[in-house]
């Protein structure tokens, strides 16, 4: 069976179609500034060892997805005959609220469930829905999958997943912790529970990228996250705040006479890494800078002290935990961040090899010999969970 997978941004899709169920990789590709006067595309025929890029004017996501179609199916860079050779098609959706708890073929009551969270996501899932719909218009015949970054979350309990406002707001709005990278998550767990030999570990996993969380996992369940009702709350992140005095944004709006959008953009484009630092938001570009820039330091100490402090409290809530797993574009290749994360840990348990951690790459261990708790360093492949769930549902 041959599985496609769409990731659909605001302005963007990123895509790979996978031979299933070996999860062999036959194409992939990124169409990006959807809507401008120039897209541009990248597309891979991966078999084939051939690339091709367009820049041209693409006004939309369906018109996105036909030419992303016409590509796969193309005589010289495409790898099957027709698109009546996909068999299914997996749609990474953001936000599903309470209504998921696993990944779900996409009908229309479920589609009605993903526009009531486009109030909690704004920002990602009208693009996921956009994407979900064109497919649907040009493949009108072929099973489609929506797989959730909140569905692996819907395990906690509700003394972790509920805030200390008044109970209205649940009732009325479902306000709530629902927490994302879920797909990533359960990933990079089940990958971690293959290497050590043991189902249903106890595994605090931190997924380290320009967007951060970490989640809490006893015996295969989440049990605790620290992304909430939106992706802002929790880590430091490339320009999310995380965890902050709430009566800071009202004091700042009052002060700079700010509207809620201001406040609400500064929290989620302007502060993390790029606040703190007044450099980037890029992790590689302030590793760089930290023996000569105050700032960049700054923002690494303050990145890695509040995922220490979040191990701390997950090793609190798991009793007992059998590894510790970086994964994400800074966990999977940062040895450096790795180190400062889990500095001075020794005490309980975390004791790190140094020579190892710097050659950790893809699946790797670099914890001491004999260490207590299992380090790991675990490459994610969300698009590959989410063919992997879209093939299941399908077959």
């Amino acid at each position: 069976m041959n599985i496609l997978v769409i990731n659909c941004g605001s302005s963007s899709i990123k895509y790979q179609l996978f031979a299933m169920p070996e999860a062999k990789v036959l194409a992939k590709g990124l169409l990006e500034k959807i809507g401008e006067e120039i897209s541009a595309l990248k597309h891979t025929a991966v078999e084939k060892n051939k690339e091709k890029k367009l820049e041209q004017k693409v006004a939309s996501h369906k018109e996105g997805i036909q030419l992303i179609f016409d590509l796969l199916t193309d005589s010289d860079v495409g790898v099957i005959s027709s698109m009546s050779e996909i068999n299914g098609v997996g749609h990474r959706v953001v936000h599903g609220g309470e209504a998921f708890n696993k990944s779900s073929l996409i009908t229309a009551d479920a589609i009605k469930a993903i526009e009531d969270c486009c109030d909690i996501a704004p920002l990602h899932n009208p693009a996921g829905l956009m994407g979900i719909r064109a497919c649907q218009e040009i493949l009108p015949n072929i099973k489609m999958v929506a797989v959730f970054d909140t569905s692996f979350h819907q395990t906690m309990p509700e003394h972790a997943y509920m805030y200390a406002i008044p109970r209205e707001y649940y009732d009325k709005y479902k306000v709530r912790r629902y927490g994302f990278h879920g797909t990533s998550h359960k990933y990079v767990y089940g990958e971690f529970c293959k290497a050590i030999n043991k189902p249903n570990a106890n595994a605090i996993v931190c997924h380290l990228g320009n967007g951060a969380s970490i989640t809490a996992i006893k015996e295969g369940k989440s049990v605790d996250t620290s992304m909430g009702l939106t992706p802002l709350e929790g880590l430091v992140m490339g320009t999310r705040s995380g965890d902050m005095d709430p009566a800071i944004s009202t004091f700042i709006m009052q002060k700079e006479n700010l509207s809620a959008k201001d406040m609400d953009n500064i929290m989620n484009k302007k502060s993390g890494l790029l606040g703190i630092s007044g450099i980037s938001n890029d992790m590689r570009n302030l590793e760089a800078a930290e023996s000569t820039e105050h700032g960049a330091a700054l923002a690494i100490k303050m990145f890695a002290y509040r995922i220490r402090k979040y191990i701390g409290a997950y090793m609190a809530v798991l009793g007992n935990v059998d590894g510790i797993i970086f994964t994400g574009g800074i966990g999977e290749n940062s040895p450096v961040i790795r180190g400062k994360v889990l500095e001075g840990l020794d005490a309980i348990g975390i004791e790190l090899d140094s020579a190892k951690n710097e050659k950790a790459r893809g699946c790797a261990n670099f914890e001491k010999d004999g260490g207590k708790v299992k380090l790991y360093v675990i490459a994610t492949d969300e698009e590959k969970a989410i063919a992997s769930d879209t093939y299941e549902l399908t077959k």
